[in-house]
C-alpha cells in the first residue's frame, strides 16, 4: 500500500473517532440536563405537596370599588380570561343601534326575536319564568355597563339560566332626567343572540327601572 494511501486512512480513522467521542459528550451532557432537571422536579413536588383544585367556596372574588353597586353571582374566570372576555364582548356591542320599534315611554315595552310568540312576552310579563339572578348597573357609566352586561349574560348562558333581571335605574340622575342608560341598555340586549326577549319589570302597571330577560335556556320550558 503507498504511504500516501496509509496516511490517508489513519487521518480519516483519527477524523471518525473524534466524531464518535463528540456525539459521547453531547449525548453526555443531554442525560445530565435531564438528570438534573428531574431532580429539581421532584423537589419542587416534594416542597408544595399535592395540588388539588379550589372549591368554588374558597375562591376569592374582589369587591366592587366603593360607590358602585354591581350585583354578579357567577364565579369569576382567571383575569386573563376575563381581559379577553370582556374585550370581545365589548367590540361585539354598539352604541349605536337603533331600536326604533321600542317605545321608551311605555312602561309596558317589550321586545321578542322573530319567530317567538306574543305569548311568551306576555307569561314573561306574568312571572312564568322566576328570576334566577340580577344585575344593579347603578353607579355604572355607559363602558362599565356595556361590559358588566355582556359578562353577566355570558356566565348566565354558562349556568344555564332561563330568566334574570337587570336593572337599570329611571334615569333620574341623568341630565335633563333623560333614561339614556335605559335606551342602551335596551339596544345592547337586543343585539345579544342569548336574549330571546325581554319586558319593562312592572308593579301596579308602573316601570320600576328594570328588565326581565328571557334567555334561549327557556326555549321549552
Amino acid at each position: 500500500m503507498p504511504m500516501k494511501d496509509f496516511s490517508d486512512l489513519k487521518s480519516l480513522r483519527e477524523q471518525l473517532k473524534g466524531q464518535d467521542e463528540a456525539r459521547a459528550r453531547d449525548k453526555a451532557e443531554r442525560e445530565e440536563r435531564e438528570r438534573v432537571a428531574a431532580q429539581e422536579a421532584n423537589l419542587f413536588k416534594s416542597a408544595i405537596g399535592g395540588v388539588r383544585k379550589m372549591p368554588e367556596s374558597n375562591r376569592f372574588v374582589p369587591n366592587a370599588p366603593p360607590g358602585i353597586n354591581v350585583k354578579i353571582k357567577p364565579a369569576k374566570v382567571f383575569r386573563n380570561q376575563a381581559e379577553d372576555d370582556a374585550a370581545v364582548l365589548r367590540e361585539s356591542l354598539s352604541d349605536q343601534f337603533e331600536v326604533d320599534h321600542l317605545l321608551e315611554d311605555d312602561p309596558s315595552l317589550s321586545f321578542s326575536r322573530a319567530g317567538i310568540g306574543t305569548d311568551v312576552v306576555r307569561k314573561l310579563r306574568k312571572g312564568h319564568w322566576p328570576v334566577q339572578d340580577e344585575l344593579d348597573l347603578h353607579g355604572l357609566r355607559r363602558d362599565g355597563a356595556r361590559d358588566a352586561i355582556g359578562e353577566f349574560l355570558h356566565n348566565a348562558g354558562k349556568r344555564k339560566l332561563r330568566c334574570v333581571c337587570v336593572i337599570h335605574g329611571k334615569g333620574l340622575g341623568s341630565a335633563g332626567g333623560e333614561p339614556v342608560l335605559r335606551s342602551m341598555v335596551h339596544s345592547w340586549l337586543e343585539q345579544k343572540e342569548e336574549v330571546i326577549a325581554f319586558c319593562a319589570a312592572n308593579v301596579d302597571g308602573r316601570s320600576h327601572g328594570a328588565l326581565i330577560v328571557l334567555l334561549k335556556s327557556a326555549i321549552g320550558t
